[in-house]
């Protein structure tokens, strides 16, 4: 529900207000506490300052809602660095639509039913962290905290980022518009998917897998089963590789050089010249 603007603070912005303000009155200085809302007007603990009803005044002076003024905002920090992550994923978002209905419309692998949505964004040591949803891919995107510029990154270079549930290898970007990101590929292409809602249900249950501590261990063991499934790939291509040779080898044996073959019968009537000569001394 939207409300008129306050006097007392930010020049009436609501939008500016968390909704663990704490507001107080100007006139008769009675505060308004959310987490004890009004038992005068029957407002039930947890309401916001911004959610009472349009004619709701002090249960003091009756002074109105735009009498009131911050006390303390608690919630303010957080609230500010939601919308500069939002601000930010805005521009991400527009920038792979863009790339949508510029460049990828036509590609056959793209999954048309699906869509380019942005999912489950919060920051994470100060810094957007979400997944990224497209008809061609699903990343986990990790963007710069306050006053980090990743301009700088290199497209294409790689870093390992630790979480609750495990190490994550990232490949770095920069697009002209959202700026530079960090992304860890999670499905591509994008086939398995029926529709959207299905695949912003796997985003969010991403999102909340990604800070489970109990995932650690899976996540190692996969670590795991990979390297020593690359050991095994290496090795076997080691044992082709050495087979290839020998049979290479073998073969060449097995036909032997036109020089060889032209110079075949010199060579026994060489040696069959030379057993005459030994008999005839031995007579």
């Amino acid at each position: 529900m939207s409300v008129a603007g306050f006097e007392g603070s930010y020049m009436g912005a609501n939008d500016r207000i968390s909704d663990q303000a704490i507001m107080e009155c100007k006139i008769c200085w009675t505060p308004y506490d959310p987490a004890e809302g009004d038992d005068f007007r029957q407002v039930l603990p947890g309401t916001p300052f911004t959610a009472l009803p349009d004619d709701w005044h002090c249960p003091n002076c009756d002074a109105p809602k735009e009498q009131f003024m911050v006390q303390t905002d608690p919630g303010a920090p957080a609230m500010l660095e939601a919308r500069r992550i939002g601000e930010q994923v805005a521009k991400l978002t527009a920038d792979f639509r863009e790339i949508w209905h510029s460049k990828m419309r036509d590609v056959p692998l793209v999954n048309k039913a699906l869509s380019v949505e942005a999912v489950g964004f919060v920051s994470y040591e100060g810094r957007g962290l979400g997944v990224l949803v497209s008809p061609w891919f699903m990343n986990l995107f990790l963007l710069p905290r306050e006053g980090e510029d990743w301009a700088a990154l290199v497209p294409g270079a790689k870093e390992t980022i630790e979480f609750p549930s495990g190490s994550y290898e990232f490949i770095h970007n920069v697009r002209e518009m959202g700026g530079g990101y960090k992304a860890c590929s999670l499905f591509s292409p994008m086939g398995d998917f029926q529709t959207q809602a299905q695949a912003t249900d796997v985003a969010r249950a991403i999102m909340v897998e990604l800070f489970r501590n109990e995932n650690r261990a899976e996540t190692d063991r996969k670590s795991e089963i990979r390297a020593t499934r690359e050991a095994e790939i290496a090795a076997v291509e080691e044992a082709e590789t050495a087979q290839a040779a020998e049979d290479a080898r073998v073969e060449e044996m097995a036909q032997p050089t036109r020089r060889k073959l032209i110079s075949a019968g010199l060579a026994e009537d060489k040696v069959e010249a030379g057993e005459d000569i030994v008999e005839d001394a031995a007579e």
